[in-house]
């Protein structure tokens, strides 16, 4: 059963830094590019961040570009998002996924139609 177990959420000023992580079993981790997303309130999950399956490149949307840092450790089967220099409009909940590409989209789609509980990420004064 594939599953994701996503941590290091938490409150945070503007400014700070916070690490997520996220623990997958169930498929073969390393077999598949990896994607972060969020759900602000009262907004759809939106994509983050992808890390491909291969060389490990990734992508970023504009709005964290050079804030934000997607990695993987396969040995571990587990994604991270290192967040830094967080604004309010980071204030969400986060999930990971896996991620399949496709030809005609800038990031993968989401591998699988289940998704971890996300870790609330909270960025105020």
């Amino acid at each position: 059963q594939v599953q994701f177990v996503e941590s290091g959420g938490g409150l945070a000023q503007p400014g700070e830094s916070l690490k997520l992580s996220c623990v997958t079993s169930g498929f073969s981790f390393r077999a598949y590019a990896m994607n972060w997303y969020r759900q602000a309130p009262g907004k759809e999950r939106e994509i983050v961040a992808s890390i491909t399956s291969t060389d490990h490149s990734t992508k970023y949307v504009d709005s964290v570009k050079g804030r934000f840092t997607i990695s993987r450790d396969n040995s571990r089967n587990t994604l991270y998002l290192q967040m830094n220099s967080l604004k309010s409009e980071d204030t969400a909940v986060y999930y990971c996924n896996g991620g399949v590409p496709h030809p005609d989209m800038e990031f993968p789609l989401a591998a699988f139609p289940y998704w971890g509980q996300g870790t609330q990420v909270t960025v105020s004064a």
